[in-house]
C-alpha cells in the first residue's frame, strides 16, 4: 500500500506535494497516528496531494450538503468539510468504531465537529434511510471496492445537478488491467468502472491521482 500517486516516482511525488498546499499540522499529526496505531491499514488513508484536490474541489463545486462513504481514520472527511460553504454539512458513514474514534479526535481538534456526522453501521442502510427530497452537492466513495455499484447507484439520484462525485481506488493498484488479477477487490472495481462509464446521468473522467480517483459530474 502507498500514499502516493503510483505513476510518480518518489521524487517527482515529493516534488508535487511541496508545490501544492501543504497539510497542516493537524493533518500530518493525524496521518503519523494512523501510521502508528493502524500499520497494516494505514495505506487506506488518501495522501496529501488528493486531500488537498478535494478540499478545493469541494470549493469549486460551491458545495454545502457532501456525503463519505468509509472515513476510516477521518482524513478525508477533514479535506472536504474544510472546503464546504459556510453552514455545510458532512454525513460519514463507517462501520468501523476503533478508526473513527481516532477520527472524532481530529475533526474536535479541527473545528469541525459540529459540521461533520458519524454514522455507524453499513452505508447502504445509512443512504436508503436518509429523508425523501435530501439533496447532495458532494459525495466521495472509498469503502469496500465489492459495494462502489450499490453505493454509486444510491448516491447518484441524490446529487443535485452540478454536483461532484469522487470514487477512490479506481486503478486498484493498476491490478485493473492485469487479467490475471481477478480477486474481489479488483473485480468490484472493474465492475464498478464500466457501470459508472456507461451512467447516462453523469460525465466523468477517472484521474492518476492516487490509486485512481474517478471524478464525475451530475448532469
Amino acid at each position: 500500500m502507498t500514499r502516493k500517486s503510483e505513476q510518480l516516482s518518489q521524487a517527482l511525488h515529493d516534488y508535487v506535494v511541496a508545490h501544492s498546499m501543504q497539510p497542516d499540522d493537524i493533518l500530518q499529526d493525524l496521518a503519523d497516528e494512523t501510521a502508528r496505531k493502524f500499520p497494516d491499514a494505514a495505506g487506506m488513508q488518501i495522501g496529501p496531494e488528493q486531500g488537498s484536490f478535494m478540499t478545493l474541489l469541494a470549493k469549486l463545486a460551491g458545495a454545502r450538503q457532501a456525503v463519505e462513504v468509509g472515513t476510516f481514520t477521518g482524513y478525508s472527511a477533514i479535506c472536504v468539510a474544510r472546503g464546504l460553504d459556510e453552514g455545510g454539512r458532512l454525513l460519514c458513514c463507517d462501520v468501523s468504531e476503533e478508526w473513527t474514534t481516532v477520527a472524532r479526535g481530529y475533526w474536535q481538534r479541527a473545528g469541525l465537529a459540529d459540521r461533520i456526522e458519524l454514522r455507524l453501521g453499513p452505508a447502504a442502510d445509512t443512504l436508503r434511510a436518509l429523508p425523501p427530497g435530501t439533496s447532495l452537492d458532494f459525495a466521495f466513495i472509498d469503502a469496500d471496492k465489492t459495494g462502489y455499484v450499490a453505493y454509486w447507484d444510491l448516491i447518484v439520484p441524490l446529487i443535485r445537478p452540478g454536483g461532484v462525485i469522487l470514487v477512490d481506488n479506481t486503478l486498484s493498484h493498476g491490478r485493473v488491467v492485469d487479467l490475471r488479477e481477478q480477486d474481489d477487490n479488483v473485480q468490484g472495481i472493474r465492475r464498478f468502472n464500466g457501470h459508472a462509464r456507461a451512467d447516462a446521468r453523469v460525465e466523468l473522467v477517472l484521474l492518476p491521482i492516487g490509486d485512481g480517483l474517478t471524478l464525475a459530474r451530475k448532469l
